[in-house]
């Protein structure tokens, strides 16, 4: 393992999370909501969701891919699938304007609803099968310090946006609709672009080998 290597994951860890952590859903929606209705400490309690729901999700991940680690070609097209994903993160980032008045109608929602939105939507499942988990089972070839700094970046800086927009919906709604959060999308969705382009390097890698 080389600081370059380490420094990439800890990098797309926090890249991902970031994006993942202020990108509008159906979680961020919810964190608002409880914000707005019941102060921060509300949307606290669901911006922490992830991590209760996400370990099943990854689990079940890494044993399918356990499965079709011996087949290149498998490989290969779930690293198409994950370029795919990313990019279309990275264009949604793009083309984010603001959550000035997306939680109007939004009825106040407790930590178990967090959960169960979680689970029900289907992002999380996207992301640990065409990107999450390979990346983890890719670090592992680096070492297992390289796979936990990747999952401590990503959650630390899922969690932690998550949290930073709970307490500043607490107390103003502009950072949602102002410019600075519309360029850090802008930012996340070029840097989410580039590591596109790495995922599909990696798949025509796969296939080049067989």
């Amino acid at each position: 393992m080389t600081n370059g290597d380490l420094f990439t994951y800890i990098m797309l860890g926090a890249t991902l999370g970031l994006s993942a952590g202020i990108s509008p859903g159906p979680l961020l929606t919810l964190v608002i909501s409880e914000s707005l209705k019941h102060g921060p400490g509300g949307g606290i309690k669901v911006a922490l969701s992830p991590l209760i729901t996400d370990l099943p999700i990854i689990l079940a991940s890494l044993l399918i891919l356990a499965r079709l680690g011996k087949s290149p070609a498998a490989v290969g097209i779930i690293a198409f699938a994950g370029a795919i994903f990313l990019f279309f993160l990275g264009w949604e980032c793009l083309q984010t304007k603001g959550l000035a008045n997306s939680t109007e109608n939004v009825q106040p929602r407790s930590l178990k609803k967090g959960i169960v939105a979680n689970l029900l939507n289907p992002h999380p499942y996207l992301f640990w099968i065409t990107v999450g988990a390979p990346t983890a089972i890719k670090a592992r070839q680096d070492g297992v310090i390289t796979v936990i700094l990747f999952f401590a970046a990503f959650y630390i800086l899922l969690t932690g946006s998550k949290i930073m927009v709970a307490r500043m919906t607490g107390k103003t709604r502009s950072f949602l609709s102002g410019k600075a959060y519309r360029w850090i999308m802008r930012l996340l969705g070029i840097v989410l672009l580039l590591f596109s382009a790495f995922f599909i390097y990696d798949g025509v890698q796969m296939f080049s080998g067989i």
